[in-house]
């Protein structure tokens, strides 16, 4: 017998105990370097950026549990979420676009503009002051600022300094003073004090851009239109609806996804979603109720429970935007903004 025989034979008493040999051993070694040669030519097939089949997308998620879910011997329900749309063609874009936008409808059938007004001249003023704040700013400080100057006449004459004083929290005070004085005297002067109806003529304004216009004339008119406000464009990217950047052309893109009696609801829906749900640093993917259209899901937090504490305004138990919101909203549990000033 060779010395290679005899240590192939040799059991030590523990292992003799325990019913593992030697040999044993080696055939273990044997498969595990086995099993990692096959993981190596698993990954060597892969290609870094191939993309990711939906149906693999679809199996990771419905087999991946957390730590706690382990745990407690229960697992979150699986969740079927769409993979990058890959050479989508431009009837699939349309479909899943109006079925995003139905979704959303569901979601918040109260969706409105987010600024108090009584009439087209507190919304354009109202809307240029929103440019760099929140609308709830804005609605905490208008009613001092049309109590004062309830018609473009009054804040035409109004003097700057009291008109600055005013419109302090909103940030960009001086700035806003100088447009919201200058659109009231050109209405005053240029037409009979009354918020024109056409895009040609509200551009004119001073202060007063497409999207302010598109506002006004969707809100105040009845006339559709596509708000690009920041919300919209974030929005719209993620969901692969167009590339654009330029606030002009997204709206062509995205206007040609729509018919044109839906632009101003879409606008109202998007922008109440990008404002709830789908944040701009951490959206709530979680919570979301298009993640399985959304290409961008998993961006934010994904665990159900964990997205909901980032719910903002009604979704999250918070007051919303407005003081004095429509009763729909009322209806759907939303609660009103406080006014400036309470704690």
């Amino acid at each position: 017998m060779t010395p290679a025989k005899s240590a192939a034979k040799k059991t030590t008493p523990a292992e003799a105990a325990s019913g593992r040999t030697t040999a044993g051993r080696t055939a273990e070694a044997a498969g595990k370097t086995a099993s990692k040669k096959a993981v190596g030519k698993t990954a060597s097939k892969t290609t870094v950026g191939k993309p990711v089949s939906k149906k693999a997308v679809g199996k990771t998620v419905s087999k991946k549990a957390t730590s706690g879910e382990a745990a407690s011997g229960k697992t979150a329900p699986a969740r079927s979420v769409a993979a990058p749309p890959r050479n989508e063609s431009h009837t699939a874009l349309v479909r899943r676009a109006r079925r995003i936008n139905r979704e959303l409808a569901e979601v918040y059938p109260y969706a409105h503009p987010e600024l108090d007004f009584e009439n087209p001249f507190q919304l354009v003023v109202a809307t240029v002051l929103s440019a760099q704040t929140t609308d709830l700013r804005v609605n905490q400080t208008t009613p001092a600022l049309f109590a004062r100057y309830p018609t473009p006449e009054d804040l035409a004459e109004a003097n700057p300094e009291d008109v600055e004083e005013i419109l302090r929290p909103t940030g960009f005070f001086r700035a806003k003073t100088k447009s919201v004085i200058g659109l009231s005297r050109a209405l005053r002067d240029d037409f009979g004090g009354e918020v024109p109806g056409r895009l040609e003529d509200l551009v004119k304004l001073p202060g007063v851009g497409r999207k302010t216009a598109f506002v006004v004339l969707g809100n105040a008119f009845g006339r559709p239109g596509i708000t690009v406000d920041t919300h919209f464009q974030r929005l719209v990217r993620r969901w692969q609806w167009t590339a654009e950047t330029e606030p002009d052309k997204i709206e062509r893109a995205v206007g040609g996804l729509f018919p044109k009696n839906e632009w101003t609801m879409l606008s109202h829906h998007v922008i109440f979603h990008g404002r709830r749900i789908c944040h701009a640093r951490k959206p709530a993917c979680g919570a979301c109720p298009i993640a399985p259209l959304c290409p961008a899901y998993g961006e934010g937090e994904t665990d159900p429970e964990k997205a909901k504490k980032l719910l903002k305004y009604e979704k999250g138990g918070f007051p919303g935007q407005r003081l004095n919101p429509p009763q729909a909203y009322l209806d759907a549990g939303g609660r009103p903004a406080p006014p400036l000033g309470a704690g």
